[in-house]
């Protein structure tokens, strides 16, 4: 753990900044890495309700929620989606996608903004 702080320490120091924003600084990903990094598998139990900084596609913070309704963690999904208001979505290069998730008993859907490459992805369970 020391050795990853020094090397944050290391890595702000020489672009600039503190080691704080070093770390809290979202990596350019590329279309490829979203699909692959979609296609992986998680953690239900220690990934349920929390949300994570997947990283900036096309200048666009992309974000991954973890919902999960009625019996968690066994319905604990993800939802990789660009962090942007939903009337912006197509004009930012987004598709507005309808997702399913377990709320108690019964499903609801919600609406988010998918980076393209994604929406035509199938879903994850």
């Amino acid at each position: 753990m020391r050795n990853l702080l020094l090397s944050v320490a290391i890595i702000a120091l020489s672009v600039g900044g503190t080691p704080a924003e070093a770390a809290s600084k979202p990596r350019r990903i590329s279309e490829a890495q979203l699909v692959r990094y979609a296609a992986t598998s998680f953690d239900k139990r220690k990934k349920m309700f929390t949300r994570e900084v997947v990283g900036l596609h096309r200048n666009l913070l992309v974000v991954a929620d973890y919902p999960c309704g009625d019996v968690c963690p066994t319905y604990t999904r993800r939802i990789i989606r660009y962090d942007v208001p939903l009337a912006d979505c197509a004009r930012k290069g987004g598709v507005v996608v309808s997702e399913r998730i377990v709320r108690g008993i019964g499903l609801a859907s919600i609406e988010v903004c998918k980076p393209a490459v994604l929406a035509k992805a199938p879903a994850q369970p």
